[in-house]
């Protein structure tokens, strides 16, 4: 059959009409800050809310983590979005989950918690986990909860280190100690590090001992963010300046503090302002006084005060920024301390301080007194172990 060329138009105009209407909605626009409201929505406080149904003993390794990702993926999808921010040495992806009202297109602020930057630290990891379904769970359940997801974006890394933790090590598959492999006061040997890599590209030295003066050296890698790990949190940390970057926690075990960065009397290239410490110091006292955990700030010279990764958000950005130490050393066999036991207490003991973080996180972005206190379920925080 013969078709006219002005037929033939019509067809071909009328089939990209067609085309066009079936594929409208499947890419989402990119959100302007022009089509947001103005105002950060209120975080109001209720009692009630429930806990996580986990049992002690039940940790998730690498695969683990995945799988626990997958399924608050499927059961909360307009609440979840899981995605891989980079790989390790060997490979395996570093998941994020983001959890937040996805239907809601309010203005919002960001934050960043993540764990297990030391592979062996398995606590700091379950601790980003246990977090992320506390506030699945009890999302339109809890006022609280569910204003903080339609007032703000949770980014939660929870293996930052996902070889060592598979291996049960502090260093990557490079014999490298991430949190020593940021870019802030980078490989200095009066705080025990050295900015070696791997010798001869092959021969790892994660560190070195010095048995007489009971000193041991780090391997800080031969320069920052010379492995993927820390590129990656590096690369989401940058892409959440754009979306109000407000608080970041780094958690770790088992020192039993929760500390910030370096004090007010030592002078970095990021000195903190008078006003800025004093904030910093509410969030530490607020956590000494309703928490178990001690508080701790480094000094001039302390070991964390070099290449670490809260230091160095809070030099980049600017933000409070904060080293949590979940356990204690007598439950962490890396410590010669206990066999990892005990998790639902310490789950906890974790859960006060970021939801105290969550609730405050308006006040935290424009470093303003973090005084909202956030009401917690019963038995939180726990009383401590004897």
């Amino acid at each position: 059959m013969n078709i006219s060329k002005l037929s033939y138009l019509k067809i071909v105009s009328l089939s990209c009409i067609l085309l066009t209407s079936l594929f409208v909605g499947c890419i989402e626009p990119e959100q302007k800050s022009g089509d947001m409201k103005e105002t950060i929505p209120e975080i109001h406080l209720d009692q009630s809310s429930i806990l996580p149904d986990w049992v002690d003993g039940e940790y998730h390794e690498y695969y683990g983590t995945m799988q626990a990702l997958s399924d608050f993926n499927d059961k909360f999808p307009d609440l979840v979005d899981v995605f891989s921010i980079g790989g390790s040495v060997l490979g395996k992806n570093i998941w994020c989950i983001r959890v937040t009202n996805e239907k809601n297109n309010n203005m919002k602020r960001s934050c960043l918690i993540d764990g297990c930057i030391h592979g062996c630290e398995w606590e700091a990891g379950e601790a980003c986990l246990y977090l992320a379904e506390y506030l699945l769970i009890n999302f339109d359940k809890n006022e609280t909860v569910t204003d903080v997801l339609n007032a703000a974006e949770v980014y939660i890394v929870p293996l930052l280190n996902p070889d060592g933790r598979q291996r049960d090590e502090r260093w990557n598959d490079n014999g490298i100690d991430l949190n020593r492999n940021f870019d802030v006061h980078f490989g200095r040997l009066r705080s025990h590090n050295f900015p070696l890599g791997k010798l001869f590209g092959f021969i790892k030295i994660p560190m070195i001992e010095l048995p007489r003066k009971g000193v041991v050296y780090t391997n800080c890698g031969r320069r920052p963010f010379s492995e993927p790990e820390t590129q990656a949190i590096r690369d989401l940390a940058k892409s959440l300046d754009s979306k109000d970057f407000s608080f970041y926690v780094n958690c770790h075990t088992a020192m039993h503090f929760f500390g910030s960065i370096i004090d007010v009397s030592y002078k970095p290239e990021y000195k903190a302002t008078k006003s800025e410490i004093e904030v910093l110091d509410t969030v530490l006292d607020w956590v000494d006084e309703t928490t178990e955990y001690d508080i701790f700030y480094p000094d001039e010279f302390s070991i964390t005060g070099a290449g670490v990764a809260h230091h160095w958000i809070f030099k980049e950005f600017r933000i409070p920024s904060f080293c949590f130490e979940l356990l204690s050393l007598d439950y962490e066999p890396w410590f010669e301390g206990g066999k990892h036991d005990h998790l639902v207490h310490w789950m906890k003991t974790a859960l006060p301080v970021f939801m105290y973080l969550l609730v405050n996180i308006e006040n935290l972005h424009d470093w303003k007194t973090p005084d909202i206190q956030p009401p917690l379920p019963e038995g939180v925080p726990p009383s401590p172990l004897k």
